[in-house]
């Protein structure tokens, strides 16, 4: 039997989900992440509304990107994240709900490769706007 259809967010919480994937995105832009990629999963899956993936140059950078990110999602938007990876810092993993972030090393990265797939429909990742 196939899974039901996520509900339908509300106006609110779609306004939540969106503040919290510009958020991100503004953070990743302001340390100087690496090829930062959005993924819309909407209507496609129940985990997240959006699926932000990118890198950085180095272990540290990786670690430092996410524990800014996930300090300001916390005192800015007053959300609890959870957050795997960061001790090693190839590829860390921060659920915020709404949005999931995986940072990644470049090495790591296209070693598995999570763009492609999450790819439902050709063209379906998009680079990141900030």
């Amino acid at each position: 039997m196939p899974a039901p259809a996520p509900a339908p967010k509300s106006d609110g919480a779609i306004d939540k989900a969106e503040a919290l994937h510009d958020l991100v995105l503004r953070s990743l832009d302001d340390d100087q992440a690496v090829e930062v990629v959005t993924i819309p999963l909407t209507g496609k899956s129940s985990i997240a509304d959006h699926m932000v993936i990118a890198s950085g140059r180095s272990t540290r950078q990786v670690a430092s990107m996410a524990q800014k990110l996930t300090e300001r999602i916390k005192r800015e938007l007053g959300r609890n994240v959870r957050i795997e990876g960061l001790p090693v810092a190839d590829w860390v993993l921060i659920d915020a709900e709404d949005v999931i972030v995986h940072l990644f090393r470049p090495e790591v990265r296209s070693f598995y490769n999570l763009e492609r797939m999450w790819a439902f429909e050709e063209g379906n990742a998009a680079p990141a706007q900030s």
